[in-house]
């Protein structure tokens, strides 16, 4: 039987030549945090490398995800479908390894991580989803959930403010099959961090609620063992077990150095590396003993099968509940889900209610909701603004984790990068708000969420210069345009209750990406459509009032700037002009329609446009053309009453009436 030096060497070899084979990637963090992995995998982590995606697997995380090697040669070796010859394509054009963890791309990458903080914090929605899972369906004697969430991280990941949100919550929520370990090196890229980083991290989470092993040497297998023993045990809390490791590990030359951090070892100190480590093996050479005692699969297929078992006879006594389990982990929606919100629509559109659009928001929310015991949404402390309760919300507490609703407090970057870790994990349709203006808080982990191609709703209300008092410090003009070019976001802003339910239809029924549902604080004329028109709103833009013939001009606007269109195409057309309008709640979705839809909406031979938004004006050259027009933001806004500055910035109908005759002649 091989050492557990040896079999954490494995991990260090691969590792070494892995970056050394790519002429780049991070060495140090592998091979320093190799015994730790070495434990976790090898006597705790729950999984099924045949099965990655089996629903009660423990979740593991590698924040510090530029340590990439280190997760690859954990799949390899524990068994999954990632061969020797992925590990030497490390960093290559279209491998499974890039240089960073990328979901998708490798069996049993569960998040991709890159961006320090946020794997962590997407660990904190994955525990977080398990303890509500587990709350609504567990019964005695029938533990169906009931896994842990293991997450490695460095100083980088501590240093960054998310950590903070996201850590500070999963303390108050009392995550305890949370377990985080930090590899506390002591080292960065810019070299040893006591220049820059002093906290006193064990008192950090302490403060936090959190139950704090210190001081463990992370190159001890028997005291890493005991820590993780004493993770587990303890239920009510999550942990952090601090593990004091020596970053390049094996190396004679660079280990405890930010020299094997961002770089190669280079041929000669992997030489002097493998004899170290008493490692007489060549490069990506593991022997077969070791490869036997790392493989997972057997093992991994027993412990699916016992929980196969647990749920069959779940299913026997509560057969209702584990129906219900099934269809949730699986992502499907209710059978009856589009007949029903089919009707709700049909109805909004019979029932015309002059609403602002948040509050039309909330009220799809209460429609569709009773449908969808999955929704898990909450708000960044601005849910009376936001309106993302309804009646069937239910706070989730650290002594009640069965509600559907979180109050994230103010914490806009750490509630979406959590709520990305709530989708990835399973079981839920997530949602999150805050005013649009602070997406920009939020910014990256929605760009996270478009690059794993996950489902994370955002609703973004106060969407314009229309607060007004509040100043352009809370006033949006840049962001829906910013949100529009995030490749794979689907963003949509609504004219009226109508636009507004079927922005929601389509976030929930989206699966493969991030929806921004963006909503004013206004009231908004409702618009009056036909059956053709209220079914092509979902193709994200539509004709909405439209003349005899071919059109002279087009008019093109978004949320409440389509009601000014209306009017000015009524005043136009009582003048004697052929106009069309066309309302665009969703550039990305009109954009994604064929050919032959688009042509006919916007025809190419009508190039006399003008677009109206409340937003970035150089946005909508792509639809006027630089021949057309476009009544836009090209500044910052003011602070005055909502009136008083659309009328300084042309969001009035005599400015669109005006501009559209100045174009016209």
């Amino acid at each position: 039987m091989s050492s557990r030096k040896q079999l954490a060497n494995a991990i260090r070899a691969l590792s070494m030549d892995g970056v050394q084979q790519a002429n780049s990637g991070h060495p140090g963090a592998p091979m320093g945090m190799a015994d730790i992995a070495e434990v976790l995998w090898r006597s705790h982590l729950n999984h099924n490398p045949t099965n990655p995606n089996w629903a009660d697997r423990d979740r593991f995380v590698l924040s510090n995800g530029h340590g990439s090697m280190l997760i690859y040669s954990l799949l390899h070796l524990a068994g999954y479908e990632l061969s020797i010859d992925d590990l030497k394509n490390f960093r290559q054009l279209h491998s499974k390894t890039p240089g960073h963890p990328e979901y998708g791309y490798a069996p049993g990458i569960e998040t991709t991580t890159g961006p320090l903080g946020q794997g962590v914090t997407n660990a904190v929605g994955m525990a977080l989803a398990e303890k509500s899972l587990a709350a609504q369906f567990n019964k005695e004697g029938h533990d169906i959930v009931d896994h842990f969430t293991y997450v490695f991280m460095g100083d980088g990941c501590l240093m960054e403010g998310i950590s903070h949100e996201a850590c500070s919550l999963a303390g108050t929520l009392g995550l305890g099959k949370l377990i985080a370990f930090w590899d506390d090196n002591g080292i960065s890229i810019d070299g040893e961090v006591e220049g820059w980083f002093t906290d006193d991290t064990p008192k950090r989470f302490e403060s936090y609620g959190w139950h704090v092993i210190p001081a463990v040497d992370g190159h001890d297998p028997q005291a890493i063992e005991a820590a993780i023993q004493a993770a587990k045990a303890e239920t009510g809390k999550p942990t952090l077990i601090c593990t004091k490791t020596i970053i390049g590990f094996g190396s004679p030359n660079k280990a405890g150095s930010h020299d094997c951090h961002g770089a190669p070892l280079g041929h000669d100190e992997i030489k002097a590396a493998r004899e170290f480590l008493g490692w007489e093996h060549g490069p990506f050479e593991i022997p077969a003993d070791i490869y036997a005692e790392w493989d997972a699969k057997e093992a991994g297929q027993t412990k699916e099968a016992a929980w196969n078992e647990k749920l069959a006879a779940y299913e026997a006594a509560y057969p209702e509940l584990a129906a219900e389990f099934k269809r949730r982990v699986n992502g499907e929606l209710p059978a009856q889900w589009e007949a029903e919100t089919s009707k709700i629509i049909e109805d909004l559109q019979a029932n015309p209610a002059n609403i602002a659009s948040r509050k039309a928001s909330q009220n799809a929310l209460e429609a569709f909701g009773k449908m969808l015991p999955e929704f898990m949404g909450g708000s960044a402390d601005l849910a009376p603004s936001n309106l993302t309760m309804w009646s069937g919300s239910k706070s989730l507490t650290a002594d009640d984790a069965s509600g559907n609703y979180i109050h994230y407090g103010v914490r806009e970057f750490g509630m979406t990068a959590i709520i990305n870790g709530i989708a990835l994990h399973g079981g839920f349709v997530p949602y999150g708000a805050t005013f649009l203006m602070f997406m920009e808080y939020a910014r990256n982990a929605m760009r996270m969420a478009a690059l794993m191609k996950v489902q994370n709703i955002q609703v973004y209300t106060h969407d314009s210069i229309g607060l007004g008092e509040d100043g352009p410090t809370h006033q949006p003009v840049e962001q829906i345009a910013s949100l529009r070019v995030t490749p794979n976001m689907s963003t949509w802003r609504p004219c009226d209750q109508v636009e507004s339910a079927i922005a929601w239809k389509h976030a929930i029924e989206r699966k493969d990406g991030p929806t921004s549902l963006i909503f004013s604080r206004q009231n908004l004329a409702q618009q009056d459509r036909d059956a053709e028109q209220l079914a092509n709103v979902a193709k994200g833009g539509y004709i909405l009032k439209d003349c005899d013939g071919a059109p002279e001009l087009i008019l093109i606007a978004t949320g409440s700037e389509v009601e000014l269109t209306v009017n000015a195409y009524q005043e136009l057309t009582a003048a004697g002009h052929k106009v069309r309008v066309v309302s665009m709640p969703s550039t990305n979705v009109f954009d994604a329609q064929d050919d032959a839809y688009r042509e006919a909406v916007l025809p190419a031979a009508v190039t006399k446009r003008i677009a109206v938004e409340a937003g970035i004006a150089d946005y909508w050259y792509k639809y006027v053309g630089f021949g057309g027009k476009i009544i836009g933001m090209t500044t910052f806004g003011e602070s005055a009453p909502a009136g008083e500055l659309f009328k300084m910035f042309g969001f009035t109908t005599e400015n669109v009436v005006a501009t559209a005759k100045e174009l016209l002649a």
